[in-house]
Parts: C-alpha cells; sequence; structure tokens
C-alpha cells in the first residue's frame, strides 16, 4: 500500500502556533494599523504554552513587530522570527498543513494556492510552505502541481471524516476556480490520501458569496469524533446556506455511522461594526475559533453575544481557557481567528 498520512487534529499538543504578520506593503499603513492588534493579543495568548513562529516581511517589520510587542508587554521567550515576504495574512490557507507519515513523524503538505480562484495576489503567500520546510530541515511533499487546497476550506474530525464546500474546492464557476477540470472523485483520492480520512461529507456552499467562497471553517467545526460545534437553522439560513446543504450538516455521521452531536453557538445579536466605527453587512461568527495548547481563541466583535459564545464554548474545553480575540476590524476583510493561525503539531521531524 502506498504511503498515507495523517493530519492531526488542532486539539492535540502543538509544537507551535504560525502567523503571518499584517504588514503596510499590499494593502498600506491604515490596514496594517487596524489590524495589528488581533496579532499582538493572539501571540500574548499563546506564547504562554506554546512557541509562536511569526512571519515578518523583512528585517524592517521584524524589528518594528519585536517593538510593538515589547510595547504591549508580551514576552518575547517562546516567539520567534522568519523573514519571508507575504501578500497578506490568512496562513490558515497559504500555509503548510503539517501532517504525520506512518511512522509518526511531521512532514509538511504544500498544496497549490491561488488566491481563493486568482482573486488577489497570492505569488509569495504560495512559497511559504516551501521556504518554512527549507529552514526547519523538514520533508515537504510539493502537492502545488496537483492540487489547490486552502486549509480554510477543509474540517476533519480526527478520526477518518473531512468536511468541505464544494463551491471553495472543486467549483467550475468563473472567478472561483482553484482547480481546473478537478472531478469530485479526484478531489477525494487527494484528500484520503493527504489527510489520511476515509469519507468525505460535501457541502454544495456558495460561489462568490464571499472571498472564500464559503469556506467550511466559517459555521462549523468539529469538537472532537461524535461532535460538531455549528449554528441553528436560522442563522445558517442568514449566513447563506441553502436547505439542502444545512440538511446534509445536520445529518452528518462520522465513521461509525452515527450521526454527529451538536452544539450550537450563535452569530453576533448585531452585525458587526469595526472597532473604528464603519457598520458592516453582515453579522460575524463565533465557529472560527482556534484551539491552542491550554487555550482556546474565540473571535469577539463587542457584542452582546461574546459572553454566551465564549462560554458555550468554555463548556467543550474545559482544560483549557477561552480567550475572547477582538477581530472586528479583521472581520471587515473577511476573516476571523482560524483564517489567520495555522498549528505545527508535536512530533519529530522528517527530514
Amino acid at each position: 500500500m502506498s504511503q498515507t498520512y495523517h493530519f492531526p487534529e488542532e486539539s492535540l499538543p502543538h509544537e507551535g502556533t504560525w502567523l503571518q504578520w499584517p504588514h503596510h506593503y499590499q494593502h498600506g499603513v491604515t490596514y496594517r494599523k487596524r489590524v495589528e492588534q488581533t496579532w499582538i493579543d493572539m501571540t500574548k495568548a499563546l506564547q504562554a504554552n506554546e512557541k509562536v513562529h511569526i512571519i515578518a516581511y523583512d528585517a524592517t517589520e521584524k524589528k518594528r513587530i519585536i517593538d510593538v510587542l515589547e510595547q504591549n508587554a508580551v514576552p518575547l521567550k517562546n516567539i520567534d522570527f522568519k523573514i519571508y515576504p507575504t501578500d497578506d495574512v490568512w496562513v490558515r490557507d497559504n500555509g503548510p498543513i503539517f501532517v504525520k507519515d506512518g511512522q509518526g513523524r511531521v512532514l509538511i503538505e504544500d498544496w497549490g494556492f491561488n488566491g481563493w480562484g486568482e482573486k488577489f495576489d497570492f505569488e509569495n503567500c504560495d512559497k511559504i510552505p516551501q521556504r518554512i520546510g527549507k529552514d526547519l530541515g523538514i520533508k515537504v511533499i510539493n502537492l502545488n502541481d496537483e492540487m489547490v487546497n486552502e486549509g480554510g476550506a477543509v474540517e476533519t474530525d480526527g478520526n477518518g471524516v473531512l468536511m468541505a464546500c464544494k463551491s471553495s474546492v472543486i467549483s467550475q464557476k468563473k472567478g472561483a476556480v482553484r482547480n481546473k477540470g478537478i472531478t469530485q472523485n479526484e478531489a477525494e483520492d487527494m484528500f484520503k490520501t493527504y489527510y489520511g480520512v476515509s469519507k468525505v461529507i460535501w457541502l454544495d456552499g456558495i460561489t462568490g458569496l464571499d472571498v472564500t467562497d464559503m469556506h467550511i471553517d466559517g459555521f462549523m467545526k468539529f469538537i472532537d469524533h461524535n461532535t460538531m460545534i455549528t449554528m441553528d437553522e436560522d442563522e445558517l439560513l442568514d449566513m447563506g446556506l441553502s436547505d439542502k446543504d444545512i440538511n446534509t450538516l445536520y445529518t452528518a455521521t462520522n465513521v461509525d455511522g452515527k450521526v454527529y452531536k451538536k452544539v450550537y453557538v450563535p452569530a453576533t445579536k448585531n452585525k458587526v461594526k469595526t472597532a473604528y466605527g464603519k457598520q458592516l453587512d453582515e453579522k460575524g461568527s463565533y465557529v472560527n475559533y482556534y484551539v491552542a495548547n491550554n487555550v482556546v481563541l474565540v473571535p469577539n466583535y463587542g457584542d452582546p453575544n461574546d459572553k454566551i459564545a465564549n462560554k458555550i464554548i468554555q463548556e467543550q474545553y474545559l482544560d483549557r481557557k477561552v480567550i475572547g480575540i477582538d477581530v472586528r476590524n479583521l472581520y471587515e476583510n473577511g476573516g476571523m481567528v482560524h483564517c489567520v493561525t495555522q498549528q505545527q503539531p508535536v512530533g519529530s521531524l522528517m527530514n
């Protein structure tokens, strides 16, 4: 049998978290200033329990980031820096996918990244997995010519099941094409080999609804092999899901054929308003959280439902502390906490 790989679930022990720090080279200084606090808060929350690997655009940025962290009293002991140019901050989508081989050694999968169907520049970000692999001296499986795949487009339950939306993986509609001519079976075969799953559950999703063409991690996440966290029907309809997709989601079964238990978390009570006062047109999702060593980083919006959502998520992770991360300004650009973090599991590196 050919080598298959296993994608360790997010809640297993991390060696560290990778972050691509916001800079001004692509979207200007105002953009950087508006979103940077989110990275400061994440770094502060993560560094006590795992390494934080910060990708800085250049040496000048590295120095500036160190100054910013010191001004915010963030200890630097567990923080290291890599200097690579990036187009933007979405490391979940363009960054390395850390997997384990049959011997339990950690390696990197470098899937193709094309800026969510060539909507944005992607050349710098597409190179990040190879650069990290080279610097860590760790084996990189180059899948660039095989398949474009964004980390936020898939969710796995750690026990053989992967869920994704067709709209952000195999859609052939103009402006959303990740993989020209790919079939559903071909995509499933890739997921089975490189994520180590035996079952793929597809939602249709909606092409063009947002930049990502509906990433799964905006509205559902597996808590464990038997449980998912998502939203109630009205909230999902409000987010744009079809009745058919909601039915597929709610009736999804694990490898043992058991329907997943569901934990429901609300969306924000109000449509999100940025920290600098701009009214956005959508409510915010709390499902896009990140499970780290000893902490869970939950997107918060300065909304009455922050407290409710934090409490519900806290009840699912009794061994970790929920920390709310203000993502209001980041949300204007289409993402939350999970979109801008990438875990590196504990394990010996395969070189």
